[in-house]
């Protein structure tokens, strides 16, 4: 019998939209963003758990950390290899992580961005923190254990961390629509902030801020918006400021040096490189003059960049220069997301440490609870073994008299003296009357029988006191919150004992850095620009010496103030600023730079039409033709503006600037068409437009046709000017027509 296919037909746009959200959470929750509770990615716990389950403790060898990654991998973590390897290699990397949880041994990267080494290279093994604050008691059920990916092992659904990790080692992940920057902070402080809360649930955020001062990065620096981080820790949203730590020293001759000793979080790796390229391209640019050699002299003992600067240089001018113009000063971009109950949260400082105490209390709760139970089995046992100590002749008549273990076990619980042989009558009337249970039987048969010498029973009543102690202990501890809170607190203590460290940052409010930036004298330069787009200046002197190979070399040759900017037109509609200041100064037979790296213009993409400084552009009207026969004119001083690259002229689609020219009135111009149909008209026709219009339409163009040329033709000029592809046709000599007419076909 045949089965008829069933076909669901729904919405694709709904199944798109459904499977999107389901890939998202998985992103979320299952690998970008932290659990708020142990403040640990999923690819983070399950290495950590997995070094824990290979016994690679801290006290004992380090071991290679393709095997650690290979058994994460296999176990635990079905993704790539290089994603488990990368966060082993972060979590031992003390200039990351304010607190490092993997004792690495070997390449692990350095500071300056170097990578580590391969896997095959390096080993690891846990930290001592790590083993006695994140994994321990993972044996008391303190957490629940979920199936791994295959569902062959367990592995737990969140690690038993007894300190805020999230806080003190920060996190950063990008997920899907949503990303996590958490910045680290000081051990110490952390934990403070942890008892200040549990003594007071009610504390605001400014209160915990007395505890907690602010991030406490392991590149040090210095935090310059103190009064905006207490709205930062309340909506755990916003920006913090860090600038390096700089010191001036004194060097021979009267010279000083700006010497960094302590960088940005944001620098770690490439952004030391870019650093000393960007203080490169200061001195390049003539941004200062002020500095001789800079170099790069950090080691293991920590970050030393020393920049010497010139005899008489303000060096702390120079120093706000750095700020403004480098990442010396660098913003820290703050979103405090973690998954909090299942979902991403972004939360303030007091709800992550609220997170944390939740979860220490049941973590606490939980323990004890194991613990107690695991007490209260001993006390039974050891209740059994004493009471039996007192009738071990008994016992041992039983034991003689049985046929087999079931027997003699269902005479010790329940007083069954059937299938026993006894020797005395006596014996058996008393063996009526024993009621073990079933534990104590266990633990009485199994007994052996040196524990019936003296000091074992002394020992065994001692043991039994400190159960009934431990078990006193545990109740208590369970029956009261206040003596839990102070249980918790107490280890906390001890944690902060061992591992606390002085805070490397310096949280304060620093004013904006100023920098004054020293004037250059005016003078005139001339500029040039060759056939290949390479650029410079030079002086009028030099130009007027070598005018006849300036001119004949070039394809723009130019006057202008050395403050002024060059303007460069181009075929899209863009105009390109470019300051003359930028250009590289020299000799006539110096190369120059290209055009390309010294503004926004593209070769690639754009052509030139039109070159010259602002100073003359300013002054004067511009007109604008294109090749769909659109004119305007332009007051130039619309052209004065701040961007390096603006909109000259709206262009039609498929359309291209062929003109832009400054013109006087009275003047003509002439249009060419790739059907070499002319048309001339007067300049006093072309209405005057913002920069931003379309303009009006010049000649009226044939169905396929389109301008390839556009003539202007001055007021004073009488030599002839020719046009046309074969430059047969005199251009002044053509009847000046209307505007928006055919033209002539020549």
């Amino acid at each position: 019998m045949e089965t008829e296919d069933r076909l669901i037909r729904t919405e694709y746009s709904e199944i798109m939209q459904k499977s999107y959200i389901d890939y998202a959470m998985s992103v979320i929750v299952a690998r970008a963003l932290p659990d708020v509770r142990d403040g640990l990615k999923p690819v983070q716990r399950r290495t950590l758990y997995d070094m824990y389950e290979l016994g690679i403790r801290y006290d004992k060898p380090y071991r290679k950390s393709a095997r650690i990654v290979g058994d994460t991998m296999g176990k635990y973590h079905p993704h790539g290899d290089s994603s488990i390897y990368e966060s082993l290699v972060v979590m031992a990397q003390d200039f990351k992580k304010g607190m490092p949880l993997v004792d690495g041994h070997g390449n692990f990267g350095s500071i300056e961005g170097d990578g580590a080494a391969a896997m095959r290279y390096t080993e690891a093994r846990l930290q001592k923190i790590t083993q006695e604050a994140y994994l321990a008691d993972l044996d008391k059920n303190v957490v629940d254990f979920v199936p791994n990916f295959d569902e062959t092992e367990k592995e737990p659904e969140v690690l038993p961390v007894k300190v805020p990790n999230i806080l003190i080692n920060g996190a950063e992940g990008i997920a899907v629509g949503m990303a996590t920057s958490i910045p680290p902070h000081n051990f110490a402080e952390v934990i403070d902030g942890v008892k200040a809360y549990m003594k007071d649930p009610d504390i605001n955020t400014q209160q915990m801020m007395e505890y907690i001062k602010g991030p406490d990065f392991p590149t040090g620096g210095i935090v310059t918006n103190q009064d905006e981080l207490l709205s930062i820790y309340s909506t755990g949203v916003g920006k913090i400021k860090v600038r390096g730590k700089v010191e001036i020293e004194q060097m021979k001759g009267g010279k000083e040096a700006i010497v960094i000793t302590e960088i940005p979080y944001t620098m770690i790796g490439a952004g030391i490189g870019k650093f000393l390229n960007d203080v490169y391209a200061l001195v390049e640019t003539k941004k200062t003059n002020d500095i001789v050699d800079i170099s790069n002299q950090s080691s293991k003992e920590g970050i030393r960049i020393v920049i010497e600067l010139r005899k008489g240089a303000d060096a702390q001018n120079l120093c706000n220069l750095l700020y403004k113009k480098t990442k010396l000063e660098d913003t820290f971009g703050v979103n405090m997301l973690a998954v909090a109950d299942g979902k991403p949260e972004t939360m303030g400082l007091v709800p992550m440490i609220r997170h944390h105490v939740n979860f220490q209390y049941e973590l606490a709760t939980r323990k004890y609870t194991t613990l107690l139970e695991k007490e209260l089995e001993k006390k039974e046992i050891q209740e059994g073994l004493i009471r039996a100590c007192d009738v071990i002749d008994l016992i041992i008549e039983i034991l003689r008299g049985s046929k087999n273990v079931k027997d003699a076990k269902a005479c010790l619980t329940t007083g069954d003296t059937s299938n026993i042989k006894f020797k005395h009558k006596e014996s058996e009337k008393d063996a009526k009357q024993l009621c073990f249970t079933e534990r104590q039987a266990t633990a009485i048969l199994e007994m052996r029988l040196y524990k019936l010498i003296g000091l074992e029973i002394e020992a065994l009543l001692k043991e039994h006191q400190s159960t009934l102690d431990a078990i006193a202990q545990y109740e208590k501890i369970l029956g009261s919150r206040a003596v839990m809170a102070k249980t918790i607190m107490k280890e906390l203590d001890a944690y902060k004992k061992e591992y606390a460290r002085e805070r490397r940052t310096v949280i304060d409010n620093v004013e904006e850095a100023v920098f004054e930036e020293q004037k250059i004298p005016e003078m005139d330069v001339v500029f040039l620009m060759d056939r290949f787009g390479y650029a410079k200046t030079i002086d009028v002197p030099a130009y007027e010496r070598n005018r006849e190979a300036a001119d004949s070399e070039n394809r723009y040759v130019l006057t202008c103030k050395n403050t002024d900017k060059i303007c460069i037109f181009t075929n899209t509609g863009n105009m390109h600023l470019l300051k003359v200041s930028d250009i590289p100064f020299g000799k006539f037979r110096d190369k120059g730079k290209p055009i390309d790296n010294l503004s926004n213009y593209d070769s690639s993409n754009e052509q030139f039409v039109y070159l010259d400084a602002m100073e003359h552009i300013k002054t004067q009207k511009l007109i604008f033709g294109t090749k769909q026969s659109m004119l305007k004119l332009v007051d130039g001083a619309e052209f004065d503006v701040g961007k390096r690259t603006t909109a000259a002229t709206k262009l039609a689609e498929d359309d291209e600037l062929l003109i832009v020219s400054p013109i006087e009135a009275g003047g003509s111009l002439v249009m060419e068409s790739e059907k070499s149909v002319f048309l001339r008209i007067s300049i006093d026709t072309v209405p005057e437009k913002k920069k931003g219009a379309i303009g009006v339409r010049g000649m009226r163009l044939m169905p396929g046709d389109h301008l390839v040329a556009i003539y202007y033709l001055g007021t004073e000029s009488n030599e002839t000017l020719f046009g046309g592809k074969d430059k047969n046709v005199a251009l002044n000599r053509l009847h000046i027509c209307n505007r928006d007419t055919k033209g002539v076909k020549r």
